[in-house]
């Protein structure tokens, strides 16, 4: 179909012609724009561009703005850009929102072709230490997020987007899940409460999330929708992997059916908890000791390890204490928690250091599946290290602590054959044979 034919904008609209307008972006804003279309009903299409990068991508910008109105359906309409460098992903989705505020391109869409990073995959097993929450619709932090080396990315369609820009946030991250490369982290999205998050899973699932995000969770029922609603999005766009979940508890209701929400979906991964929305539908004070809060956060820990999820803890909202973030990190991974959102990425070494496993602990670690390993080969069924007596239970968080040594490339993967399979000095098996089942 051929583009719509475009002019410069001008005086001459016919008297008495129809108007509607739309806006979308903003002004000023790094890597962004803002566009204002008005809908006509004669005269074409007029273009008004003013592009802070005219000299090299002048011609590229218009080009867009024609392709992107002629896959709306938009034939007749005066369009005006203020360019700040956006990314053709963002224009094109800034167009798209503004198009239909002002009325027109029904049931009509346009989907940037993928980029590199579209077909990237997840695993329900994987470790989750630190997500990066980034606003939905600030463009200017997609493209070097995943520098900071979080574990996941999280584009936020609810508390960080304002009402009235909900409907454009949404077109936005769409486009970003198509074209942006995020990496090796995983790409999360938060979507809304309701029927208006149901709305968001339509959009953002086809595109290839990985974890879907759901605010205010109190309840099964609520998991389920989500669950029921992102499977028919993915099967109808095609795609084979399932579509995870992360629950996010953030009322007195939630603590209280915590279980039952993380046990709503096999693809639940992982529970976590809000606190300044906890806190306020207590009615107090968020306070840096946490005393307020502490029974919530064991709720979500152990309602998590019920349901064989991995609980998450919430953000650390001073940005500017990394040593108070620091000792909370270090709180939450003494309470059972796993991981830990962050709101700027100078929080995500702090995160990741802090839920990584030390040398000391990689130590103590190999020398307990050595000596485990060394007694199931024997046939005996009791490992003292020194002074202190392995039980099973210290097996498994040893393996667990080496697998996120050997993820974080912290351990080569043949440390076994490195270390030659000996006990340190002071290590003893201790000669009592295994039962039938091979159990301690």
């Amino acid at each position: 179909m051929a583009q719509p034919r475009a002019r410069e904008l001008g005086r001459g609209r016919a008297a008495g012609a129809m108007t509607r307008i739309g806006q979308a972006g903003h002004r000023g804003e790094r890597s962004d724009c803002w566009v204002r279309v008005e809908a006509r009903d004669e005269g074409g299409v007029i273009l008004c561009v003013k592009s802070k990068v005219e000299v090299m991508y002048g011609h590229a910008v218009r080009s867009t703005c024609l392709t992107v109105l002629d896959a709306m359906g938009v034939r007749n309409a005066a369009l005006t850009v203020e360019d700040q460098g956006a990314l053709d992903f963002v224009l094109a989705a800034r167009l798209e929102a503004a198009v239909k505020r002002a009325g027109m391109g029904a049931g009509a869409t346009f989907l940037p072709p993928p980029g590199g990073g579209f077909d990237g995959q997840t695993a329900r097993e994987r470790f989750r230490r630190s997500r990066l929450y980034l606003p939905g619709d600030q463009p200017k932090h997609f493209l070097n997020a995943h520098l900071h080396h979080p574990d996941a990315i999280i584009l936020d369609l609810e508390d960080a987007v304002a009402p009235a820009e909900k409907d454009a946030a949404r077109l936005l991250v769409r486009n970003a899940l198509r074209v942006v490369d995020f990496g090796s982290c995983e790409r999360m999205v938060r979507i809304n409460q309701g029927q208006l998050g149901l709305e968001d899973v339509d959009t953002v699932v086809p595109q290839n999330v990985h974890v879907i995000l759901i605010p205010k969770a109190e309840s099964a029922e609520q998991v389920m929708a989500v669950d029921a609603r992102a499977n028919a999005a993915r099967l109808d766009a095609g795609l084979t992997a399932p579509c995870l979940l992360m629950p996010i508890i953030e009322s007195a209701l939630g603590c209280f059916h915590a279980l039952a929400i993380a046990s709503a979906s096999p693809n639940v991964v992982a529970l976590t908890i809000g606190l300044e929305d906890y806190t306020a539908d207590l009615g107090v004070e968020r306070t840096a000791e946490g005393r307020e809060s502490l029974w919530a956060r064991q709720v979500v820990v152990n309602a998590a390890r019920a349901a064989g999820v991995a609980p998450s803890d919430s953000v650390f909202s001073d940005v500017s204490d990394l040593e108070g973030l620091r000792a909370a990190v270090l709180e939450a991974e003494a309470l059972g928690f796993e991981g830990k959102g962050c709101i700027h990425p100078k929080q995500v070494p702090v995160v990741n250091a802090g839920f990584a496993p030390t040398p000391e602990e990689i130590a103590k670690a190999q020398r307990i599946v050595l000596a485990f390993e060394d007694a199931t080969q024997r046939g005996v069924g009791v490992v003292a290290l020194g002074s202190k007596m392995v039980d099973a239970p210290v097996v498994k968080r040893a393996l667990r602590t080496l697998r996120m040594a050997e993820a974080l490339a912290m351990v080569p993967q043949d440390w076994r054959r490195r270390a030659g399979g000996t006990l340190a000095d002071g290590d003893d098996v201790r000669k009592e044979p295994l039962a039938e089942d091979g159990s301690w």
